[in-house]
């Protein structure tokens, strides 16, 4: 705290301008904690001594009901390392704070929120891994993407890309050789992945058993780390970056994920998006969302039942239909790339009238159809028997962890960014929000079922609104300039198809970003695997893993 008082005079100031919510967050934290303030696009930011990380989050969480650590993010300046945790409320989305830590530049050391926020037992190993900032009292911190072996941190500007990469002799260790948890146990350590059908692509699951109960998993990810975000960095806000968005998730909700990116560019650089294209953008948004709920729901059937069930058979019947009206928008069948910033590519395909029709032919035909999946599977006794009260993930867990999403509502936590954070039209529309207090993998799959309803109902008034919208009003996309250079830091986020999908921009004023950050979904999700599979059998680890819908693509990015 510097000697004349300018901090204290700053967070005052901070406390004084901030809205309701957020000066009750600033008024939570500790004043000898504080070494300055920032101002982020959308929250109030607040910078901390890196050995004052527990004392301030505790207070912030206990005091302040800020229960939500939804990202974290690592990086790097001229003269410092910096740790930004982006904090918000499961109860008021609209509450948010960014909690910023400076560490030295010759020793990156800070302390960790880990025993706060456990979700950040994650997020901090992944800061560590590439960006190389240490955390004190950690629990495990260790790499979480790259080999444990790998030398240097990739996301540093010293980091030396040609140099060799050393693989010891350890790492070729027989994982038999300590196997035993204790006296009296029989303990056996079994691979899972990384090349499995039940992984939903490529995971590796180091499962300890104990006979035949699960009493220790440990998800090991990073195989198809593709420096998503070194890419995007790379490229021109307006055109370069949109694209990649689409590829963090290959299961149909990559519009969803180009609105995520549209969203923070959008806030940075000030930019209104039509309402035409706001209705569009909704409307595609939950036809992308349905398309990855009927994959879960066929997938989810084989991965319970084993076999090519007509569950399987019948979600990817119903997959095509909604594959074919996005292609017929889009031009595109998988990796859509339709957003652009500040709107969209081109209006719906001609004739209107034929592609609104086919639409509300499938929504008004999908209640039925989805009476034939809760026929087929959940009211299965052998599904139900696999599913109900196994993969048990309690609320004060799943928030601990980061859950978002179905896997949050199927706990019972009533958290939807699209009514909490309202963006897009879906203010204007009527729609529920559903939640399930089943806390199993049964109720994850009932809240993924009744969404796909909720996203039909959406997409139905959608198609009203556009069909009676007048021609010479449908303005596509906003007076976008040629060429963008915002500056500031922002963090926004959308309602994925899996949970929050946020991204953090620091923009420097130049055409590409400084760092940007992606908050994927999965990834939380997926932390909270260890907790939910604890005393289950090899069957019902499977079963849990499915519910998660985990795609790796958001997982390793």
């Amino acid at each position: 705290m510097s000697s004349d008082g300018s901090v204290d005079a700053s967070l005052d100031e901070a406390r004084g301008s901030a809205t309701g919510a957020d000066r009750d967050a600033l008024a939570a934290v500790p004043g000898e904690a504080v070494v300055d303030r920032e101002t982020h696009r959308n929250a109030p930011g607040v910078v901390i001594r890196p050995d004052a990380v527990v004392e301030t989050l505790s207070a912030l969480r206990a005091d302040a009901g800020l229960d939500h650590c939804s990202c974290v993010t690592a990086q790097e300046y001229g003269d410092r390392f910096e740790t930004v945790y982006h904090l918000t409320s499961y109860d008021d989305r609209t509450r948010e704070l960014s909690v910023v830590v400076p560490a030295p530049r010759d020793d990156p050391v800070s302390e960790s929120a880990a025993p706060v926020y456990r979700t950040a037992e994650w997020h901090e190993r992944e800061a560590y891994d590439l960006v190389g900032i240490e955390y004190e009292n950690h629990p495990d911190l260790r790499r979480i993407l790259l080999p444990e072996t790998w030398q240097g941190h990739p996301l540093r500007e010293d980091y030396d890309r040609t140099q060799s990469q050393i693989v010891t002799l350890r790492e070729h260790a027989n994982p038999l050789q300590e196997d035993h948890r204790g006296a009296g146990t029989d303990t056996m350590f079994l691979n899972i992945g990384p090349h499995h059908p039940s992984t939903h692509g490529v995971l590796h699951l180091e499962v300890t058993l104990d006979g035949e109960q699960v009493v220790d998993v440990e998800p090991d990810i990073g195989y198809i780390h593709r420096c998503e975000e070194q890419m995007c960095q790379q490229g021109t806000y307006r055109h370069q970056i949109m694209p990649y968005p689409d590829r963090w998730d290959w299961g149909g909700a990559g519009l969803l994920n180009e609105w995520a990116y549209a969203r923070v560019i959008e806030d940075l650089a000030d930019i209104d998006v039509p309402e035409y294209a706001q209705v569009i953008r909704t409307m595609s948004a939950e036809l992308s969302r349905i398309l990855s709920h009927l994959l879960f729901t066929a997938m989810y059937a084989l991965d319970v039942s084993g076999e090519f069930t007509a569950v399987f058979m019948y979600g990817y019947r119903d997959r095509d239909i909604v594959q074919d009206f996005l292609e017929d928008l889009t031009g595109q069948r998988m990796m859509f790339n339709y957003f652009r910033v500040g709107g969209v590519a081109w209006d719906v395909p001609e004739p209107r009238e034929a592609f609104f029709d086919d639409v509300r032919a499938f929504v008004d035909d999908l209640p039925r159809k989805l009476g034939e999946y809760h026929d087929l599977l959940t009211s299965n006794e052998t599904f139900q028997l696999r599913t109900v009260d196994t993969g048990e993930l309690p609320p004060t867990v799943a928030k601990e962890s980061g859950a978002t999403g179905p896997v949050a509502r199927g706990s019972g936590i009533d958290y939807d960014l699209r009514r909490d954070d309202p963006y897009g039209y879906y203010p204007e529309l009527d729609w529920d929000v559903v939640t399930e207090d089943g806390c199993d993998n049964f109720a994850r799959v009932l809240v993924r079922l009744q969404e796909i309803e909720e996203s039909a109902r959406i997409v139905d008034q959608c198609v009203d609104v556009l069909a009676d919208w007048p021609d010479d009003e449908r303005t596509l996309q906003a007076n976008v300039p040629r060429t963008l250079k915002p500056a500031g830091e922002c963090y926004r986020a959308v309602e994925g198809a899996k949970g929050e999908l946020g991204i953090y921009i620091r923009a420097d004023g130049t055409e590409t970003p400084a760092r940007f950050k992606i908050r994927g979904p999965s990834f939380s999700n997926l932390s909270a695997l260890p907790a939910m599979a604890e005393g289950e059998f090899v069957p019902d680890l499977v079963a849990t893993l499915g519910s998660l819908d985990t795609i790796m693509g958001e997982v390793d990015r």
